[in-house]
Protein backbone atom coordinates (compact mmCIF):
# COMPACT_ATOMS: atom_id res chain seq x y z
CA UNK A 1 0.00 0.00 0.00
CA UNK A 2 0.94 3.59 -0.99
CA UNK A 3 2.09 5.75 2.44
CA UNK A 4 3.95 8.97 1.06
CA UNK A 5 2.78 10.95 -1.68
CA UNK A 6 4.77 13.78 -3.11
CA UNK A 7 4.27 16.33 -5.45
CA UNK A 8 6.38 18.76 -7.54
CA UNK A 9 5.99 22.27 -7.24
CA UNK A 10 6.77 24.55 -10.29
CA UNK A 11 4.41 23.47 -13.63
CA UNK A 12 2.64 20.71 -11.29
CA UNK A 13 0.72 22.79 -8.81
CA UNK A 14 1.12 25.98 -10.10
CA UNK A 15 2.29 28.15 -13.39
CA UNK A 16 6.17 28.15 -13.83
CA UNK A 17 7.57 27.92 -17.42
CA UNK A 18 5.40 30.35 -19.17
CA UNK A 19 7.00 32.90 -16.90
CA UNK A 20 10.19 31.91 -17.84
CA UNK A 21 9.84 32.07 -21.66
CA UNK A 22 7.94 35.30 -21.76
CA UNK A 23 11.06 36.55 -19.65
CA UNK A 24 13.40 35.65 -22.13
CA UNK A 25 11.26 36.56 -25.13
CA UNK A 26 11.77 40.11 -23.14
CA UNK A 27 15.46 39.51 -23.06
CA UNK A 28 15.96 38.95 -26.70
CA UNK A 29 13.88 41.84 -27.79
CA UNK A 30 16.14 43.92 -24.93
CA UNK A 31 19.33 42.46 -26.14
CA UNK A 32 18.94 41.73 -29.78
CA UNK A 33 20.24 45.61 -30.92
CA UNK A 34 23.57 45.05 -29.51
CA UNK A 35 23.86 41.46 -30.84
CA UNK A 36 22.22 41.21 -34.24
CA UNK A 37 24.07 38.23 -35.59
CA UNK A 38 23.74 36.05 -32.10
CA UNK A 39 21.45 33.31 -31.21
CA UNK A 40 20.27 34.58 -28.38
CA UNK A 41 18.06 31.98 -27.25
CA UNK A 42 20.68 29.28 -27.84
CA UNK A 43 23.69 31.43 -26.38
CA UNK A 44 20.93 32.23 -22.91
CA UNK A 45 20.84 28.35 -22.87
CA UNK A 46 24.40 27.87 -22.90
CA UNK A 47 24.99 30.22 -20.34
CA UNK A 48 22.24 28.96 -18.16
CA UNK A 49 23.68 25.13 -18.64
CA UNK A 50 27.26 26.51 -17.49
CA UNK A 51 25.99 28.19 -14.23
CA UNK A 52 23.13 25.39 -12.65
CA UNK A 53 26.33 24.31 -10.79
CA UNK A 54 27.25 27.25 -9.91
CA UNK A 55 23.31 29.13 -9.04
CA UNK A 56 21.65 26.40 -9.29
CA UNK A 57 17.75 26.16 -10.34
CA UNK A 58 15.59 29.22 -10.35
CA UNK A 59 14.66 33.07 -10.88
CA UNK A 60 18.03 33.96 -9.39
CA UNK A 61 20.16 31.91 -11.32
CA UNK A 62 18.43 32.65 -14.53
CA UNK A 63 18.69 36.61 -14.12
CA UNK A 64 22.31 36.13 -13.73
CA UNK A 65 22.63 34.22 -16.96
CA UNK A 66 20.89 36.42 -19.15
CA UNK A 67 22.64 39.57 -17.56
CA UNK A 68 26.04 37.73 -18.44
CA UNK A 69 24.77 36.18 -21.56
CA UNK A 70 23.87 40.12 -22.53
CA UNK A 71 27.42 41.64 -21.60
CA UNK A 72 29.17 38.57 -23.30
CA UNK A 73 27.46 38.89 -26.74
CA UNK A 74 27.47 42.36 -27.25
CA UNK A 75 31.15 42.53 -26.15
CA UNK A 76 30.84 44.39 -23.19
CA UNK A 77 28.71 47.24 -25.07
CA UNK A 78 24.83 46.60 -24.15
CA UNK A 79 23.72 49.42 -22.23
CA UNK A 80 23.44 50.30 -18.32
CA UNK A 81 19.83 50.91 -19.21
CA UNK A 82 19.14 47.63 -20.66
CA UNK A 83 21.43 45.71 -17.81
CA UNK A 84 18.66 47.43 -15.45
CA UNK A 85 15.98 46.25 -17.52
CA UNK A 86 16.35 42.73 -17.42
CA UNK A 87 16.95 42.68 -13.49
CA UNK A 88 13.49 44.44 -13.64
CA UNK A 89 12.54 41.68 -15.36
CA UNK A 90 13.88 39.34 -12.94
CA UNK A 91 12.19 41.24 -9.89
CA UNK A 92 9.01 40.67 -11.54
CA UNK A 93 9.56 36.99 -11.84
CA UNK A 94 10.19 36.88 -8.18
CA UNK A 95 6.85 38.75 -7.19
CA UNK A 96 4.51 37.56 -10.33
CA UNK A 97 1.42 36.23 -8.47
CA UNK A 98 1.27 31.76 -8.03
CA UNK A 99 -1.49 30.80 -10.56
CA UNK A 100 -2.73 27.48 -9.59
CA UNK A 101 -3.24 24.47 -12.38
CA UNK A 102 -6.83 23.29 -12.81
CA UNK A 103 -7.47 20.34 -10.81
CA UNK A 104 -4.49 20.93 -8.46
CA UNK A 105 -6.80 22.03 -5.02
CA UNK A 106 -8.97 19.36 -5.32
CA UNK A 107 -6.52 16.48 -6.03
CA UNK A 108 -5.13 17.68 -2.87
CA UNK A 109 -7.67 17.83 -0.81
CA UNK A 110 -8.35 14.59 -1.92
CA UNK A 111 -4.72 12.86 -1.15
CA UNK A 112 -4.07 14.74 2.43
CA UNK A 113 -6.21 13.13 4.67
CA UNK A 114 -5.39 9.53 3.25
CA UNK A 115 -1.76 9.79 2.87
CA UNK A 116 1.24 11.65 4.15
CA UNK A 117 1.89 14.31 1.54
CA UNK A 118 4.58 16.44 0.36
CA UNK A 119 5.84 19.23 -1.58
CA UNK A 120 9.05 18.13 -3.03
CA UNK A 121 10.70 21.07 -5.32
CA UNK A 122 13.89 22.43 -6.56
CA UNK A 123 15.24 25.92 -6.72
CA UNK A 124 15.50 29.12 -4.84
CA UNK A 125 14.93 28.34 -1.30
CA UNK A 126 12.99 32.09 -0.63
CA UNK A 127 11.50 31.91 -3.91
CA UNK A 128 10.02 28.13 -3.30
CA UNK A 129 9.19 29.22 0.78
CA UNK A 130 7.24 31.97 -0.75
CA UNK A 131 5.27 30.64 -3.67
CA UNK A 132 4.19 27.59 -1.62
CA UNK A 133 3.30 30.55 0.37
CA UNK A 134 1.06 32.54 -1.48
CA UNK A 135 -0.28 29.25 -2.90
CA UNK A 136 -2.39 28.80 -0.27
CA UNK A 137 -1.47 25.07 -0.24
CA UNK A 138 0.78 25.16 2.50
CA UNK A 139 -1.12 23.89 5.51
CA UNK A 140 -2.55 21.28 3.31
CA UNK A 141 1.11 19.17 2.94
CA UNK A 142 3.10 17.22 5.87
CA UNK A 143 6.45 18.26 4.72
CA UNK A 144 8.19 20.10 1.97
CA UNK A 145 11.53 19.45 0.79
CA UNK A 146 13.15 22.16 -1.29
CA UNK A 147 16.31 20.69 -2.75
CA UNK A 148 19.23 21.62 -4.92
CA UNK A 149 18.79 19.00 -7.09
CA UNK A 150 16.56 16.14 -7.43
CA UNK A 151 18.78 12.41 -8.42
CA UNK A 152 18.26 9.32 -7.05
CA UNK A 153 20.40 10.30 -4.03
CA UNK A 154 17.74 12.82 -3.01
CA UNK A 155 14.63 10.74 -3.47
CA UNK A 156 16.75 7.78 -1.40
CA UNK A 157 17.47 10.15 1.30
CA UNK A 158 13.61 11.47 1.43
CA UNK A 159 12.42 7.64 1.29
CA UNK A 160 14.57 7.17 4.23
CA UNK A 161 13.63 9.36 5.94
CA UNK A 162 9.69 9.17 6.17
CA UNK A 163 10.83 5.57 7.16
CA UNK A 164 8.94 3.75 4.49
CA UNK A 165 10.12 1.46 1.24
CA UNK A 166 10.48 2.66 -2.35
CA UNK A 167 7.09 1.05 -3.14
CA UNK A 168 5.48 2.79 -0.37
CA UNK A 169 6.17 6.01 -1.98
CA UNK A 170 5.09 7.55 -4.85
CA UNK A 171 6.11 11.16 -7.22
CA UNK A 172 4.17 12.44 -9.01
CA UNK A 173 5.30 15.64 -11.57
CA UNK A 174 5.36 17.71 -14.58
CA UNK A 175 9.57 16.51 -15.27
CA UNK A 176 10.65 13.34 -16.59
CA UNK A 177 14.13 14.17 -15.69
CA UNK A 178 13.19 15.05 -12.34
CA UNK A 179 10.09 14.08 -11.03
CA UNK A 180 9.78 10.57 -12.38
CA UNK A 181 12.87 8.31 -13.92
CA UNK A 182 15.36 9.20 -10.75
CA UNK A 183 12.13 7.81 -8.84
CA UNK A 184 10.94 5.00 -10.81
CA UNK A 185 14.90 3.88 -10.59
CA UNK A 186 14.58 3.19 -7.04
CA UNK A 187 12.00 0.95 -7.48
CA UNK A 188 9.16 3.44 -6.29
CA UNK A 189 5.79 4.78 -7.95
CA UNK A 190 6.02 7.76 -10.41
CA UNK A 191 3.63 9.45 -12.50
CA UNK A 192 4.31 11.72 -14.92
CA UNK A 193 1.75 14.82 -15.15
CA UNK A 194 2.77 16.38 -18.53
CA UNK A 195 2.45 19.89 -19.37
CA UNK A 196 2.49 21.92 -22.30
CA UNK A 197 5.67 23.78 -22.29
CA UNK A 198 8.75 22.08 -20.39
CA UNK A 199 12.65 23.63 -20.07
CA UNK A 200 14.56 21.49 -22.37
CA UNK A 201 17.37 21.17 -19.84
CA UNK A 202 14.85 19.06 -18.52
CA UNK A 203 14.07 17.19 -21.70
CA UNK A 204 14.27 13.39 -22.24
CA UNK A 205 15.01 11.17 -25.14
CA UNK A 206 11.88 8.72 -25.59
CA UNK A 207 14.55 5.80 -25.87
CA UNK A 208 15.96 6.78 -22.48
CA UNK A 209 11.68 6.90 -20.60
CA UNK A 210 11.16 3.50 -22.26
CA UNK A 211 13.96 1.93 -20.04
CA UNK A 212 11.62 2.79 -16.90
CA UNK A 213 8.28 1.75 -15.58
CA UNK A 214 6.29 5.03 -14.22
CA UNK A 215 2.18 5.82 -15.09
CA UNK A 216 1.23 8.84 -16.89
CA UNK A 217 -1.94 11.16 -16.35
CA UNK A 218 -3.28 14.18 -17.81
CA UNK A 219 -4.23 16.26 -15.15
CA UNK A 220 -3.39 15.70 -11.10
CA UNK A 221 -6.92 15.46 -10.69
CA UNK A 222 -6.84 12.05 -12.05
CA UNK A 223 -3.91 11.01 -9.33
CA UNK A 224 -6.37 9.61 -6.48
CA UNK A 225 -7.95 7.41 -8.38
CA UNK A 226 -4.46 6.30 -10.23
CA UNK A 227 -2.90 5.41 -6.73
CA UNK A 228 -6.63 3.21 -5.75
CA UNK A 229 -5.70 1.20 -8.80
CA UNK A 230 -2.13 0.76 -8.03
CA UNK A 231 -3.42 0.06 -4.47
CA UNK A 232 -5.46 -2.64 -5.65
Amino acid sequence: MIEVVALDGDDTLWHNELQFSMTQARFCELVAPYAPDADLDDKLLSTERMNLTTYGYGVKSFTLSMVETAIEVSQGHVPVSVIEQILDAGKAMLSHPVELLDGVVEAVDALRDRYALLVITKGDLFHQESKLARSGLAERFHRVHIVSEKDEATYQRIIQGEGVPPERFLMAGNSLRSDVLPVAALGAHAVHVPFHTTWIVEHVEPEEAAQYEFSTISSLWELPSLIEQLDS
